[in-house]
């Protein structure tokens, strides 16, 4: 029986081009396998190969959606492959949405079956786990071995159009998909089975699994605002004009702070949004309408706060990874903690 033909999707750091510096990098195709492909490779054994690799830079495919998606197609396409893998993204945002992206396209414009990999977290799973099948990864690029053993024969078992089991029982993320079968035992009985596992401490399976809320206690209310040193922080975006921190217009992967002393309006020569989940139009004429610092520095000067924060900080919230907005928000807490700020006025879009 001859291989699989395989082509892999990665992008511009697991292709080894370069880092954020890279990130504009446009799509390209290579011969054989790059990267994480040898991985890949030595898994499939003799049932598959990795005939070609397409690698485009995060950035330029999250900021040209629609030319990106047809210039990889085209460049996939060209290798005539049987199967596609794109990732694994782990926690990477920007590449899960762009690794989301490539295998829901590939399976409804080629006809070819297509899987990808990440982490729970990550912005693309809530995207795109209705469309295609993705593996669960752990967090980083650490677990890129434990990835490979599962993502290699699930792909080999899809290629092979043989039947997918249970999300449980393969290792991708629940897509919602229900199916009806005869289990050996009734209800009753596996719910006391779950429950005597649990109180002996040992391993089960809940059939019926809860979402997981965070819990955030309310701080007490200020006693005099009049004397409060309030900090404006946003997710909308707002950067000073030509974004010089290169935040991303989606997926962030980092944040800016950006000094405003002696700034009483944002005006449209001085300030824009990096955001690309809204219309930027309003925004860009008067960014105070996402962060109102001309508000805030009436309020200063009558005496109704007791002053703006020097610092600004933003970011884009669309597509960002819970994960990274979490380490943004200890990384600028302790920032504000530490400069004596009593209140934070958080805005979005």
């Amino acid at each position: 029986m001859a291989k699989f033909r395989v082509v892999h999707y990665i992008n511009q750091f697991f292709a080894q081009v370069g880092g954020e510096e890279k990130a504009d990098h446009r799509p390209e195709s290579r011969e054989g396998f790059v990267g994480p492909g040898m991985a890949f490779n030595a898994a499939f054994g003799d049932k598959a190969e990795i005939v070609g690799t397409v690698i485009c830079g995060d950035s330029y495919f999250n900021e040209n959606l629609e030319t990106a998606t047809k210039e990889v197609l085209g460049l996939i396409s060209s290798f005539k492959p049987d199967l596609v893998i794109a990732g694994p993204a782990f926690n990477a945002g920007r590449y899960g949405m762009a690794c989301g992206t490539v295998a829901a396209a590939v399976e409804r414009e080629l006809d070819i079956p297509a899987i990808t990999g990440m982490y729970k977290e990550n912005p693309g799973v809530d995207s795109f786990k209705k469309d295609i099948y993705i593996i669960e990864t752990k967090n980083s690029a650490a677990g890129m071995r434990d990835a490979v053993k599962v993502m290699a024969p699930f792909a080999l078992k899809l290629a092979a159009g043989e039947e997918i089991g249970a999300s449980v029982e393969e290792g991708y993320i629940p897509n919602g998909i229900r199916v009806n079968f005869f289990e050996e035992k009734r209800g009753s009985e596996r719910a006391v089975d779950m429950l005597l596992a649990k109180l002996a401490g040992k391993p089960f399976t809940t059939e019926f699994p809860m979402p997981d809320f965070d819990r955030v206690e309310p701080k007490p209310a200020i006693v005099d605002i009049s004397k409060a040193t309030i900090a404006l922080v946003t997710s909308g975006g707002i950067v000073p004009k030509g974004n010089p921190d290169r935040i991303e217009s989606s997926s962030a992967s980092k944040y800016g702070k950006y000094d405003i002393e002696g700034v009483f309006d944002l005006t449209e020569s001085t300030y824009e949004t990096a955001h690309g989940g809204y219309d930027p139009v309003y925004a860009n004429l008067d960014a105070d309408r996402v962060l109102p610092v001309d508000i805030l520095r009436e309020y200063e000067k009558d005496g109704k706060i007791g002053k703006l924060h020097r610092y600004f900080y933003s970011t884009t919230g669309n597509g960002t990874a819970v994960a990274s907005a979490k380490a943004y928000a200890a990384a600028i807490g302790k920032e504000l903690v530490a400069d004596g700020v009593d209140a934070v006025i958080l805005t979005s879009t």
